[in-house]
């Protein structure tokens, strides 16, 4: 068995349609901070890391353009949803709303309980969960 105490969760890899257009949706409306930003000519992709803290000790999102892949990626049955903790869920729903944000799940609490959620939509229309934390 693995040690655990040496084991960190680094990343979530998402495939974006437009890279630009991702991270200004991530960085403007989530707050996330731009870690860095690469380009693979051989591998014909564009990768940026955005967090909320120092990728050394915070996990970050990484999103990858493939070069010349415009269409929409299929997010098959398997994939769920991004989770953010937020300090004022309506507020910022109110806001997200008012910027064309599309929120498919308006905020509330849990069904059968009183954690406040909302669920969102990025630009590629990969769900994130926003959980009211204090």
């Amino acid at each position: 068995m693995a040690e655990q105490g040496n084991f960190r969760f680094l990343h979530t890899m998402l495939r974006v349609a437009d890279l630009d257009r991702s991270v200004a949706f991530y960085t403007g409306h989530l707050g996330m901070k731009l870690f860095r930003r690469s380009e693979n000519e051989t591998g014909r992709y564009t990768l940026a890391f955005l967090g909320y803290g120092d990728e050394a000790s915070h996990t970050a999102i990484e999103l990858t353009y493939n070069w010349g892949h415009d269409e929409p990626y299929e997010k098959g049955a398997a994939f769920g949803h991004l989770a953010v903790g937020v300090p004022d869920l309506y507020g910022l729903c109110g806001t997200l709303e008012k910027d064309g944000v599309r929120i498919p799940r308006p905020p509330g609490p849990v069904k059968g309980g009183t954690t406040l959620i909302a669920f969102i939509e990025d630009p590629d229309g990969y769900k994130i969960e926003l959980i009211e934390r204090a």
